[in-house]
């Protein structure tokens, strides 16, 4: 059975103005659909910014412990929907049953979070030189926040953007990928029977194109937090900025594990081939390049080929080892990638072809003797393929791990403490691990990237995701 969603806007679940409807599908049975939902133009999201206007003065008004309750409130309800949701999530994202079921978890830890961290909000007191003179700061909220997400992980994030901004006293207008927007419905569904008045969250589905393009262009919206591409982020910015709004972009990433001859290599087998093939290889944060020292290089090689190979992908509802890819336009371009290393001169070890069988499945690739000045090890793939990079010692792989224009997340495998703390100090990233992954994420630290990977302006997440909902207003109190 095919569901069918609406438009999210002043409290109503509505239709969009044309009558149009688009379709998702599973990844995994790609004839089967999942859900039709409206497609939007720039008159329905005008509709939902002019909504989020009206409410947005009476929720920022409203006590920010009270507005916390409403999104504590969702955070049970969402756990009591939990299987669902990691149903829907897996029919539309292709995700393993295992892998969405966390994802979802997160979410529903994301809104209980900061359903908490809302009785904080408020400033700080300051000692004044004068007599008789209070010095205090308030926050206060923005005003609208337009809120794009990406599909790949398609509400973990959209939670850590929905939950800060509503906590702050934010209305909201979010734009969910077209691939798989129907777990930001379902939470909007969570936030109205949570008792989140009318107005506050608007969800319009449809092209970025049209629905996004007017979020980041129109007047009446404050703040702008996208998720995304590099390429489309960067056009966000310039639409947003062009009329003084508060931007905050997390893009692409090329993230390296540095392996040293130090390290426990069966260990740190187990550390890239689980950040490297995890969710398929669609994250920003996946490993991409495994930067081993050559005393370890043939043995780490030869080990992380074997953890390939045992990886068995499958639909997700089944819970394989790997899930599809979202669509065919992804596998294409990773299975395009695995051609370009093999012109390059790399080494295929494994894998690297799509898989003869319904649905968009791929075998996790492995490649050995790359240059770090392949494509391979310089673009973004976004899939499950792995460079593996040969390199004299720490000075070569610090430069190497450095020699690409994103800086997401960064990892070290090491039992020198020495090597480990200055990886952490050179490392061109905004996430730096010691012996782990450089997937997984922590709901209550700062998370974003430099160079190419992100606006280098806000953090998500935790206090920081509270920062950029937020200005501050100084306040003098004479007496």
């Amino acid at each position: 059975m095919v569901s069918e969603y609406a438009n999210y806007v002043d409290g109503e679940w509505i239709d969009a103005n044309s009558g149009e409807t688009f379709r998702t599908y599973d990844p995994a049975t790609p004839d089967e659909a999942v859900a039709t939902y409206p497609q939007s133009d720039v008159e329905d999201t005008e509709v939902a910014i002019e909504a989020a206007v009206d409410a947005s003065e009476t929720w920022g008004s409203m006590p920010s412990p009270e507005r916390g309750r409403v999104l504590s409130r969702a955070s049970v309800l969402l756990d009591e929907r939990k299987d669902e949701l990691t149903e829907l999530l897996v029919r539309e994202e292709g995700k393993t049953r295992s892998e969405a079921g966390g994802e979802v978890q997160r979410a529903i830890d994301i809104f209980d979070y900061y359903g908490a961290k809302a009785s904080d909000l408020g400033g700080t007191v300051k000692s004044s030189s004068a007599r008789n003179t209070n010095l205090y700061t308030e926050n206060e909220p923005l005003g609208v926040a337009g809120l794009i997400t990406p599909w790949n992980y398609p509400i973990a994030i959209p939670a850590w953007k929905i939950a800060p901004a509503l906590a702050a006293g934010n209305a909201a207008v979010i734009k969910p990928a077209s691939l798989a927007p129907g777990v930001v419905h379902e939470m909007a569904k969570a936030l109205d029977e949570a008792g989140l008045p009318d107005g506050v969250l608007n969800v319009v589905t449809g092209p970025g194109s049209k629905v996004g393009d007017t979020i980041a262009s129109h007047p009446d919206v404050d703040a702008i937090s996208f998720t995304g591409s590099t390429a489309v982020g960067n056009t966000v910015y310039d639409t947003a900025t062009d009329d003084g709004k508060r931007v905050q972009l997390e893009m692409g990433g090329k993230n390296p594990t540095v392996v040293s001859d130090s390290a426990d290599v069966e260990e740190a087998a187990d550390i890239v081939a689980s950040g490297a093939f995890g969710v398929t290889g669609q994250a920003c944060t996946a490993c991409s390049r495994a930067i081993v020292y050559e005393d370890v290089y043939d043995e780490f090689v030869d080990a992380v080929v074997e953890r390939a190979k045992e990886i068995e992908p499958g639909p997700g509802l089944d819970d394989p080892d790997m899930g599809p890819h979202v669509n065919e336009s992804e596998l294409e371009s990773t299975v395009d990638y695995v051609e370009v290393g093999k012109r390059e001169g790399a080494t295929l070890e494994t894998g690297g072809a799509a898989l003869d069988r319904e649905g968009y499945f791929v075998e996790p690739a492995v490649f050995s003797d790359v240059d770090p000045d392949y494509r391979i090890a310089q673009e973004e793939i976004f899939g499950p393929v792995l460079s593996i990079i040969p390199v004299s010692g720490y000075e070569e792989a610090l430069e190497i791990a450095n020699g690409v224009e994103y800086g997401l997340s960064a990892s070290i495998v090491t039992d020198d403490h020495t090597e480990a703390n200055r990886f952490v100090d050179e490392a061109e990233s905004g996430v730096v691990k010691i012996n782990e992954k450089t997937t997984g994420l922590e709901l209550h630290v700062p998370f974003g990237g430099v160079k190419a990977s992100s606006s280098e302006t806000y953090r998500e997440q935790g206090d920081a995701g509270l920062d950029f909902y937020t200005i501050s207003k100084t306040v003098y109190d004479n007496y």
